[in-house]
């Protein structure tokens, strides 16, 4: 096993059931995250830049992050918003869960949405992240989609659900 500080990989051996042929499968263990999609009462998304060593590049993105050990997703996820972004939101309801990747992770993704956000706070990023907040109009995050301007899958499915959730986007 090696640790990574936020997840660890695992080696997993594993024999198939109906001929017994022996393969050896990763596993990284970690956490659970959560993503929020917050709404100011004007309709506007708030979304964070930040730079993604993965990519090497920035992205755009909803706040999100790991819930802490002991930490309920929902509290997880109005405490990422508010060090991300400085906002708070009225309530907070959740659009679902999901496992970001079932091939290599047992954790879960869960999504909610924040309404009413309001600036309170100054952003409060730890050591390892650093965020702009921006302002969105809900109605022009199918284009910024669409034009790959947003393209984090766990976000993507974040905007998803709210589809599925009959939230309109053309407001």
């Amino acid at each position: 096993m090696a640790d990574f500080r936020v997840f660890c990989v695992t080696a997993l051996h594993s024999e198939r059931a109906g001929d017994g042929l022996a393969h050896t499968f990763v596993r990284v263990s970690c956490g659970d995250w959560v993503n929020v999609v917050p709404l100011t009462p004007a309709g506007e998304v708030v979304m964070i830049r930040q730079f993604r060593h993965g990519l090497g590049a920035p992205t755009l993105e909803i706040p999100g992050g790991m819930v802490d050990e002991g930490e309920d997703p929902v509290q997880a996820a109005t405490r990422e918003l508010l060090e991300e972004t400085g906002y708070r939101p009225a309530r907070v309801e959740p659009l679902g869960s999901i496992n970001p990747n079932p091939a290599l992770f047992g954790n879960r993704l869960h999504t909610y949405l924040a309404h009413e956000c309001e600036c309170v706070a100054e952003l409060d990023n730890d050591d390892h992240e650093e965020t702009v907040v921006e302002l969105i109009p809900l109605r022009e995050i199918p284009d910024l989609l669409r034009r790959g301007q947003i393209d984090h899958a766990l976000v993507m499915v974040a905007f998803s659900w709210l589809d599925l959730r009959g939230v309109k986007t053309d407001r």
